[in-house]
């Protein structure tokens, strides 16, 4: 996708992704993508291969994690492993904090570094796709050089 086509948030995720070390192309598919499956399906790829970029509060603390989108966090268990009490983030909060839309959450390009934890479950796949920090534009990666651009911790979630 040209970058002057680009809405500016996808603009400024690029350009984190650039200085950490990513190309920085973002794709905009041909076909709208409402939900993980309508993005795999456009992008050709196994479902379980979209990452969904999710804002939790860690007992009163925002945290990024980073799930494999055929997972749902289990508040109790991922919670207990990341020593706190996980509940939801507010859709106000997580716009704030991330600066971006709630359904084109990039994992990178807030005004700020959250914490961030990397679902395992992504080391499956030889490549995964991100949102770009806009509706309908994603990023392909894969699980190592997700875990080095957003400096997060590998975690099991379930």
């Amino acid at each position: 996708m040209r970058r002057s086509s680009l809405p500016a948030v996808a603009c400024r995720v690029a350009d984190t992704l650039i200085a950490r070390g990513h190309h920085g192309v973002l794709v905009s598919p041909e076909t709208p993508t409402a939900t993980a499956a309508d993005a795999a399906r456009a992008l050709g790829i196994h479902p379980t291969a979209i990452i969904t970029s999710q804002v939790f509060l860690l007992d009163d603390d925002p945290v990024l994690l980073l799930v494999a989108c055929h997972h749902r966090v289990d508040l109790a268990r991922t919670g207990n492993r990341l020593e706190g009490t996980l509940t939801p983030a507010p859709t106000a909060l997580i716009e704030r904090i991330t600066g971006q839309p709630i359904d084109g959450t990039a994992p990178v390009g807030h005004p700020t570094n959250l914490p961030t934890w990397v679902d395992t479950a992504l080391a499956d796949h030889r490549e995964v796709w991100a949102a770009g920090g806009h509706p309908n534009t994603v990023f392909r990666t894969n699980f190592r050089e997700l875990v080095r651009i957003t400096a997060g911790l590998p975690i099991e979630v379930d």
